[in-house]
């Protein structure tokens, strides 16, 4: 087991240092033990929930039914269709059929044409992404969180045999989006406890709030790739904790999605319009199988 300090894990997820010695002190952060006057912090310790948050009955229909691995429920249909659709825009030739296939049998099944390991490793750990989302919805963000999705989508890939593409870790190289430039990698980490730190003062977060969390996260793109799915989901994520209904980008809103991504910062409109019809979508299920919203 790997310790941390009270100030690495401070920095780690945007706290006070105060704030973690009392987390410390009142038992809130599992493993932290004294040695002298000093506390030691399993690196991997998760986050307190700060608060009191209300359950929504999506989420606990979610949670309930991936314990119970039920199939032809809410949890079944949003594991396939969140992992078919942020895969597919990213590039990914497997079909929903196929997506459908290894999530219910864990094999791909026969097919005709030749299929590329990367997606079929990086579908299976989609559905583990999801299953932390939903496990740890109400989690405060932070960058461990953030750096915790990209690992394990990215974990297992010929990617991750690279020493210089960092799974789990910011990039190290230079990339682009879309032919637009993002932050240079030396102003990465930075740039991301600004982002977190301007989305964490807002007390109530709206959906619009949501968004534009999104939007800043892909304008500095952190990591070398995997950026897409994992501000995907963690759209999915908070939109749960912050009581939102959330919604699936589809292929077919790929090209709405990209456009408003890029004018965001002096359009709004057509960003929120392409994640309302896709809320409108995600509502459409929540309606068929009679699980309440607002």
């Amino acid at each position: 087991m790997e310790y941390i300090s009270v100030s690495e894990f401070a920095s780690l997820h945007g706290l006070s240092e105060r704030t973690v010695r009392n987390y410390c002190a009142t038992g809130k952060i599992e493993g932290a033990f004294l040695t002298g006057k000093t506390w030691n912090i399993p690196m991997d310790a998760v986050l307190p929930v700060r608060g009191q948050t209300r359950v929504t009955p999506l989420l606990a229909a979610l949670r309930e039914q991936k314990q119970m691995r039920l199939t032809g429920g809410i949890y079944h249909r949003t594991q396939i269709d969140l992992t078919y659709n942020s895969n597919h825009i990213e590039g990914s030739r497997l079909t929903h059929d196929q997506t459908r296939y290894i999530f219910e049998t864990n094999t791909i099944g026969i097919t005709d044409e030749s299929v590329n390991v990367d997606d079929i490793i990086e579908t299976c750990n989609h559905f583990r992404c999801i299953d932390t989302v939903i496990d740890r919805a109400e989690e405060r963000l932070s960058e461990a969180f953030i750096k915790s999705l990209h690992l394990m989508l990215k974990s297992g890939t010929s990617d991750s045999r690279h020493e210089w593409f960092a799974v789990g870790e910011y990039k190290r190289l230079p990339n682009e989006v879309g032919g637009t430039e993002t932050t240079p990698p030396d102003e990465v980490a930075q740039a991301m406890k600004a982002m977190l730190r301007e989305y964490h003062a807002k007390r109530n977060k709206t959906l619009e709030d949501i968004v534009d969390l999104h939007h800043l996260f892909e304008r500095i793109h952190p990591f070398q790739d995997g950026n897409g799915r994992v501000g995907r989901l963690i759209m999915f994520k908070e939109c749960l904790a912050h009581g939102h209904v959330p919604f699936i980008i589809t292929d077919e809103l790929k090209m709405f999605y990209y456009r408003g991504l890029q004018h965001w910062p002096h359009i709004k409109g057509y960003l929120m319009d392409t994640c309302l019809t896709a809320q409108d979508n995600y509502k459409a299920l929540l309606d068929y199988f009679k699980i309440k919203y607002r």
